[in-house]
């Protein structure tokens, strides 16, 4: 899904040597065939077709939306997420089990949509909240109802908002910016992950907290991340590549959900927006 930039291709890099320090040769037992949709969900589904079509061993994808597109185009070869969800998305073969080719690691754990409504309602207790979602991603509808049941819980009434391409992210921003809301939860999603220092630029620009799904969004600029370290997904997935490789089926492996999250906050983006923060909010931080 993503486009090739340097962060992109250091976590590769990782699942790479992941690969080599399970045994694995890169380069002699191991060829890699890579395609890049460049932020395009349309592209997707060729790039897949054209990877299938080469007969590949293990199919190895970031982003939903290309996990989906990888399962449309084979239900031999196996899939393995690097990043994406596969339950309750169109990876599934009912509510709960996956299709039997896909496994890897899961984004969206039970309560990390919480978590996050909890902490973006902390940081702006009285401003109107939202949530913006990818239509082209299958799990945007997923991280909605998820949000959208711990709002009616918590008594929070959470606007949605959509966008289809990163043209689109000034214009969803904007219309938050026009409807007052003070505070949004960003569903789990490559297109947002390759443009999240647009992102975080814009929502500073209309006065909007944003809260992501990792740390690399508050480092680029959004006010707050709550989520699992993206480095530790590709360490995993090339455990499930090489236990692939070795003979084991995709539907023994379970899908990994994250153990730890971290709590990152960007202070300067918190002072452009003249947020005072809670001291007790930025103890709790790994990072500010």
């Amino acid at each position: 899904m993503a486009a090739p930039d340097a962060e992109r291709l250091a976590l590769w890099d990782l699942f790479k040597q992941g690969l080599h320090d399970l045994g694995h040769t890169v380069g002699d037992t191991i060829v890699f065939e890579i395609r890049w949709a460049e932020g395009r969900t349309g592209k997707l589904a060729n790039a897949a077709d054209e990877l299938v079509g080469l007969n590949v061993d293990v199919l190895v994808t970031a982003g939903t939306p290309a996990a989906a597109a990888a399962s449309r185009a084979t239900a031999d070869i196996p899939i393995v997420m690097a990043t994406g969800v596969g339950l309750g998305t169109q990876m599934t073969a009912g509510a709960a089990a996956r299709n039997a080719n896909v496994t890897g690691i899961s984004d969206l754990p039970p309560g990390v949509s919480a978590k996050r409504l909890q902490l973006l309602r902390e940081t702006v207790p009285d401003a109107p909240l939202a949530l913006l979602g990818d239509r082209g991603n299958p799990s945007s509808p997923l991280a909605l109802r998820e949000t959208q049941a711990a709002a009616r819980e918590a008594g929070i009434v959470l606007k949605d908002y959509w966008i289809e391409t990163a043209e689109d992210f000034a214009s969803a921003l904007a219309a938050m910016q026009s409807d007052g809301i003070g505070g949004c939860v960003m569903a789990p999603g490559a297109l947002f992950f390759a443009g999240r220092k647009a992102l975080a630029a814009l929502a500073i620009g209309c006065g909007i907290a944003l809260i992501a799904p990792r740390r690399e969004y508050a480092e680029a600029g959004c006010l707050m991340a709550y989520g699992a370290p993206i480095r530790d997904n590709y360490r995993q997935a090339a455990r499930y590549v090489s236990q692939i490789l070795r003979g084991a089926h995709p539907a023994d492996l379970p899908v990994g959900e994250p153990a730890e999250f971290d709590l990152v906050i960007n202070a300067s983006t918190a002072r452009a927006l003249g947020l005072a923060l809670a001291p007790a909010l930025v103890a709790r931080a790994e990072t500010v």
